[in-house]
């Protein structure tokens, strides 16, 4: 069956007809194509460039494919037909290539220190082992490897490095040497710059970023996904540390304050900014378009670079092509246009995953 679609196409901006045949996307006219959209603004899917749907609600690992299925199909039902998710300990390659969810760019388990992450959801090791686990996680995603590259540290009562800076290091050269991409998490700021510096692919929230460390991640090309909607949970998080651990719950909401500004900076300066709720645990999923209204409203993202870092920029990072002769047949319209309101995105009125209608 082919489908017909015709609308303003973003970012081109002009009004086009696109026809769906498979999974893919063509200019040329196809007979007897059945139109499903004809009117509003056409967007490649949307993106969560950071989701986890191996953690379930409240940050347990999920025990089955239909628990990863359901929290995809929450995703997907949003507008998101594509996820990076980034460290799982639950392992579903099976799920790569299913017709009914979001694509996938998936990293392994986490790879973290010892009793200082989230429990049961990574790998913890030690220094001396490190860069062997990163090989050994490479071989479990698609093309990505997650770092936890800080966490508190309770003999400190703060953010602390997860290891030191030549493990650091060496685990994103093990990452590349594998042939996958390095993301990072980092709330701290010693972390960040050790990992940085070290050529880490993106860094996972980021609140610790200098404007020395933001013009270098420039320099580099190196990504950010801010994950706005997480860093406003750090309020519950001081609160539940105070009593024990009072600086730490002072540097959580100062990071949490300072981090709209930071998220601007790195805009300006030019570094790669894309859309990541952190879904799982803590965070329910189908909140892209939360995130993208934060980086609009709070980071001062203009609609359409916030647009593209949702979805056409973000594509192209992952590798999923967007409504381009022989792209993916994946795409959201909207009604109304998304850059002069950009609340819009909260109410997609046709979704196409994988050259199938879902709404």
């Amino acid at each position: 069956m082919a489908w017909h679609v015709r609308g303003v196409l973003l970012p081109d901006d002009e009004v086009r007809d696109i026809w769906l045949v498979g999974d893919r996307v063509t200019f040329e006219p196809v007979p007897g194509a059945e139109t499903i959209a004809d009117g509003g603004f056409v967007l490649p899917g949307l993106i969560d460039a950071h989701c986890h749907i191996g953690i379930a609600r409240g940050g347990a690992p999920i025990t089955s494919l239909d628990q990863a299925r359901e929290l995809a199909r929450v995703d997907r039902d949003a507008g998101v037909l594509a996820i990076r998710d980034a460290g799982s300990p639950y392992p579903y390659p099976e799920l790569d290539d299913d017709p009914d969810l979001p694509r996938l760019a998936r990293a392994g388990r986490h790879v973290a220190p010892p009793k200082r992450y989230l429990r049961d959801i990574g790998v913890e090791v030690g220094a001396a082992e490190v860069a062997a686990t990163v090989t050994e996680q490479a071989r479990a995603g698609n093309g990505w490897v997650k770092l936890v590259g800080d966490w508190i540290d309770r003999g400190v009562g703060d953010l602390a490095p997860a290891w030191d800076a030549a493990t650091m290091t060496a685990a994103v050269e093990a990452a590349h040497a594998a042939g996958v991409r390095a993301a990072v998490h980092t709330f701290s700021e010693s972390a960040v710059e050790i990992m940085v510096r070290a050529g880490v692919d993106s860094v996972e929230h980021g609140t610790g970023l200098s404007l020395d460390l933001i013009d270098e991640m420039a320099r580099r090309g190196t990504a950010l996904v801010p994950t706005m909607i997480n860093i406003q949970t750090f309020g519950g998080i001081a609160d539940q540390a105070r009593a024990k651990f009072p600086g730490y719950a002072d540097h959580m909401l100062a990071l949490r304050d300072r981090f709209p500004e930071v998220v601007r900076s790195a805009y300006e300066a030019g570094v790669p900014i894309y859309v990541g709720t952190d879904a799982g645990g803590g965070i329910d999923h189908g909140l892209a378009a939360e995130e993208m209204l934060l980086l609009h409203e709070r980071a001062g993202m203009p609609a359409v670079d916030v647009l593209a870092a949702a979805s056409w920029g973000a594509r192209d990072w992952l590798g999923f092509p967007g409504l381009v002769e022989g792209g993916l047949a994946d795409l959201v319209v909207y009604a109304e246009d998304p850059r002069a309101d950009l609340r819009v995105v909260r109410t997609p009125s046709r979704i196409v995953l994988r050259g199938r209608p879902v709404r």
